[in-house]
C-alpha cells in the first residue's frame, strides 16, 4: 500500500515538473501572450497562463491513472479539435522562432504562393493524424 501511494506521489510530482517545463516553454514562445493579443483580452494573460498550467496537470491525471471522461463522442470531437488547434499553435510558433518558411521559401524560390505551402503543411498534419487513428495505431 506505501509503495503505490509512494508512486502515485512521485508520478504526480513528475507531471507538475513536466507541465511547469510546457508552461515555461508556451511562455518563452510568446504562444500565450501572442492569442491574447490577436484576441485583445490581454489583460487576462496571467488567467490563461494558470488555465494552461491546469490543463497539462489534469491532463496528465486523466493519463496516469486512466480516469474516465464523460461526454461521449461529442466531447471527444472538441476535445481532439482543440488539441488539433493547441498542437498548431505550437507548430507555428517554432517554425516562427526558427524562420523555417522565409528560409524554405528562398532556398525553392517561392515569391508566391507561402499562405498555400503553410496550409498543405496543416493539412498534412490534420490527414495524418486522422490516419493515424482510423488505423488505431495507438496503445
Amino acid at each position: 500500500m506505501f509503495q503505490q501511494i509512494f508512486l502515485a506521489v512521485i508520478g504526480f510530482c513528475a507531471g507538475v515538473i513536466i507541465a511547469g517545463g510546457v508552461v515555461g516553454l508556451l511562455i518563452g514562445l510568446s504562444i500565450v501572450p501572442r492569442y491574447a493579443g490577436v484576441t485583445h483580452t490581454g489583460k487576462h494573460i496571467l488567467l490563461y497562463e494558470d488555465i494552461t498550467l491546469l490543463g497539462i496537470v489534469f491532463g496528465n491525471l486523466f493519463f496516469l491513472y486512466r480516469w474516465p471522461i464523460p461526454g461521449g463522442m461529442v466531447f471527444l470531437g472538441l476535445c481532439g479539435l482543440f488539441s488539433g488547434i493547441f498542437l498548431g499553435g505550437w507548430i507555428m510558433a517554432l517554425a516562427e522562432m526558427a524562420d523555417v518558411f522565409p528560409i524554405f521559401s528562398r532556398r525553392i524560390k517561392l515569391t508566391n504562393g507561402i499562405r498555400l505551402v503553410v496550409i498543405a503543411v496543416a493539412l498534412g498534419k490534420a490527414l495524418g493524424s486522422l490516419y493515424y487513428f482510423y488505423q488505431r495505431w495507438f496503445p
